[in-house]
Formats: C-alpha cells, sequence, structure tokens
C-alpha cells in the first residue's frame, strides 16, 4: 500500500528500474529489474546470503547494503518465487531513496495510510502502544511438527523447508531469527522495522487499509492509474506460474497474491496477502470489500486456514 501511494506521488513508476533510483542494486547482473518485476516476485531476490544479525535489522542502511549485494536465483522475468522476507526491504528501500524526507517504509506507511485511515497497525511497535495491548504468539513451530502437518501444505514445500541449502529454507531461514515465531513476543523484536514480518495491529484495521483500496483509494490519494492497475495482474513469468521457493502454482501482482486455482478468495479483481499461520487480508473492488483475519495460534495451511476459510465463507454468504 505504502508502494502504491508512492508511485500515485510520483516517487517512481513500476515500469522504472529500480536501478534508476537505487544505484547500488544493478549489482549482480540487476541492472535492468523493473519495479513491477520485483513486486511481482520474479526477480530472483527471495533468498538473502549475506547473514544478518539483530544489528543489521535494526540498521537499515546495514540491510540496504545485504539486499543491494544479492545475486538472482533466476535470470529476472523468467520464473517467479515467493519473496515472502526480503520483499519488504526492498520497497522499504526504494521508498528511502525516492522520499524527500527519507522516509523507511514503516514510517511512510503510518504518515500516508495509517494516520489518514486512523489505522490501529504499525510496522515496528511504537513505546506509545502498551504491552499489554499486545496478543502472544502461540507458537510451536518447529520441523518435527512441520512434518507431521505435511498434509496441510506442497509436500515439495516441506522437504524444501527442511533442506538449508534449498532456495527455500534460504528464503526463509535469513536472518534465523524470523523462523522462530516465539521471539515476536519479545518486546525488542516487537520494535524492530520488519517491513514483511513484523506488523502489529487489529483484523479491524487490516480490513479498514483492505476496504479503503477496495474502492479505489481516492481518501489516501491513489491515482486512478494505479487503482486500475492494482486489480490486473502482472504478466506471469515467461516460464511459467511454478512457484520456486512454495511449490505451488501461484499468481503475484504489485506486491500482491491473486487469486488462482486452488486458492480463490474473492473475485477475480481481487488482490491481498495470505500470512504465516493461517491470517489473511484482501481487497475484492468488485464487491468493495476490504477482508482480514489474524490469529495469534499459528497453524500450518500455507492457503485457507479452516477457521479463516469458515469466517471468509461467510462474508460471501451475507453478500
Amino acid at each position: 500500500m505504502a508502494v502504491l501511494h508512492a508511485v500515485s506521488v510520483g516517487l517512481f513508476s513500476f515500469d522504472d528500474r529500480v536501478a534508476e533510483h537505487w544505484p547500488e542494486f544493478a549489482q549482480g547482473g540487476k541492472g535492468d529489474v523493473t519495479i513491477r518485476q520485483l513486486l511481482a516476485h520474479q526477480a530472483g531476490l527471495s533468498a538473502i546470503d549475506q547473514k544478518i544479525d539483530m544489528d543489521a535489522l535494526a540498521d537499515p542502511d546495514q540491510m540496504a547494503e545485504a539486499i543491494a549485494a544479492q545475486v538472482p536465483a533466476w535470470e529476472p522475468g523468467t520464473r517467479h518465487g515467493y519473496h515472502g522476507i526480503s520483499l519488504g526491504w526492498y520497497e522499504s528501500e526504494l521508498i528511502r531513496q525516492t522520499d524527500p524526507q527519507s522516509r523507511t517504509i514503516g514510517q511512510y506507511f503510518h504518515d500516508n495510510i495509517a494516520v489518514p485511515l486512523d489505522l490501529d497497525f504499525w510496522i515496528g511497535l511504537p513505546d506509545s502502544v502498551s504491552e499489554d495491548r499486545i496478543a502472544r504468539l502461540q507458537a510451536d513451530w518447529y520441523r518435527l511438527k512441520m512434518v507431521a502437518n505435511i498434509s496441510k501444505m506442497p509436500k515439495d514445500f516441506v522437504k524444501g523447508f527442511l533442506n538449508p541449502r534449498s532456495l527455500t529454507a534460504r528464503t526463509f531461514g535469513n536472518p534465523a531469527v524470523l523462523g522462530k515465531p516465539a521471539r515476536y513476543n519479545e518486546p525488542a523484536m516487537r520494535k524492530l522495522e520488519l517491513p514483511a514480518a513484523n506488523g502489529h495491529g487489529t483484523a479491524r484495521a487490516i480490513a479498514t487499509a483492505y476496504g479503503e483500496f477496495a474502492a479505489g483509494g481516492a481518501r489516501l490519494g491513489i491515482s486512478a492509474d494505479v487503482s486500475n492497475d492494482i486489480v490486473r495482474a502482472a504478466a506471469d513469468p515467461t516460464d511459467g506460474r511454478a512457484d520456486l521457493v512454495l511449490f505451488d502454482k501461484t499468481r503475484f501482482s504489485l506486491g500482491y497474491c491473486k487469486p488462482w486455482d486452488g486458492f480463490e478468495f474473492g473475485t477475480p479483481s481481487a488482490f491481498g496477502t495470505p500470512g504465516a499461520g493461517g491470517s489473511l487480508g484482501f481487497a475484492d473492488p468488485d464487491r468493495k470489500l476490504g477482508f482480514a483475519y489474524v490469529m495469534n495460534r499459528l497453524d500450518y495451511h500455507m492457503f485457507d486456514d479452516p477457521r479463516e476459510l469458515a469466517l471468509r465463507t461467510a462474508v460471501a454468504g451475507c453478500l
């Protein structure tokens, strides 16, 4: 949403090359990667090979250096794979490089999305939010239990997750702390700005934000061109929809998932993002609907967690 706002106010365009705005990004053969390819998870940058520690997580300059040096895992545009952790940092640095105030994505989101919509949501939890308001994750994700729940996920995804050399394991395994959900119960972790993995807020706030984008985003200054572009899926990679990280046939566009066979979370115009443990948020412009489900007890379904699916089915029935 922050990136869509940035495009609407003219900080950059989807078809610009990332390196036009962030020259260091061109390292490792990435000079021609477009912003649209990056947001469609086609850039080959799902993994970060440089080891990331807690100090680096708290320092945007260190993170920018690490991700700029990354060499793509495939030729950009030819394949795609879920940039589940890395994409947030790439988006943040793109905004930081182009924003006159050099804001990180968490700051930019707060100023341009959260405040205008009065959202109870932060990327990096401020001291002003009491710990008493924060639900504790009930997280017992570990490898043995993942195997026991293999029926809920693509089997090749589980195999990849258990193989430390695989692209899947490298995507979710660095920084290592992000693979330990219980760490998110620590106040120090909550305060870090981890754009793809550390949002704190209510289901109502997420649904409100998606509802505004489902209605076109005019209250936020989202341009008509950008609003129309959101509902169109990006062109599939030239070598097909097989996701090299999730081992499913997925669809992405402008940072979001689009519905596909096997995960139909709205009308064809819908866009959104499933999250770890069973959460889901999405906008459906055809229905002018914003939807969100969050939970603190994590499960292993990659998509269509039964708890979320029951709620989504009931909403569809009401409509």
